[in-house]
């Protein structure tokens, strides 16, 4: 991921000579799916933001997409499926599978399930997944909302440990 995180930095490296550069790159990292929240905390890291910044504008662009996603996803699915363009229906379909790959998981548990499946950080797992998997599973959208944020704090401070150090440091 590293890699990834740093490919990503440079490529928004127009922005770091911005008065708030460097926070936007950050911001933009935390809104992204896949690199989220964990990219976002090790591109701050990357770029020396301190801690606490770092640590509050990666929650705001990890929370941002968050309502947008269990509002319009399954409408946005069920377009894709529909749609005449093949690779719409592949990547709905891909979705899908993806969100009944952890259904088990998620269900078994329910929503301290999906707190779970958001906070701990693993490849595939995160704040999008996590709204696919409720929206795809019909989960009560207020719910599943504030089972999210739990686990996007949960995940903001393991990462935190990571990305600064600290666990290094008391270890």
């Amino acid at each position: 991921m590293e890699s990834i995180i740093q490919f990503v930095i440079k490529l928004f490296s127009g922005l770091v000579s911005l008065k708030y550069g460097k926070e936007l790159i950050v911001f933009i990292i935390s809104l992204m799916p896949i690199l989220e929240l964990r990219g976002g905390l090790l591109a701050a890291s990357f770029l020396g933001i301190p801690p606490l910044r770092a640590y509050i504008i990666s929650i705001i662009g990890n929370i941002v997409p968050v309502p947008f996603i269990l509002l319009f996803i399954n409408k946005i699915l069920e377009w894709m499926r529909n749609s005449k363009v093949k690779f719409f229906n592949k990547i709905a379909n891909w979705l899908d599978k993806k969100a009944k790959k952890n259904h088990d998981k998620i269900e078994k548990y329910g929503y301290w399930g999906l707190v779970l499946f958001v906070g701990v950080p693993l490849p595939g797992t995160g704040a999008w997944t996590g709204c696919l998997a409720a929206s795809v599973f019909e989960m009560n959208r207020k719910k599943s909302f504030f089972a999210v944020m739990l686990g996007i704090l949960m995940a903001s401070i393991i990462m935190m440990l990571i990305s600064y150090g600290i666990l290094g440091k008391l270890l």
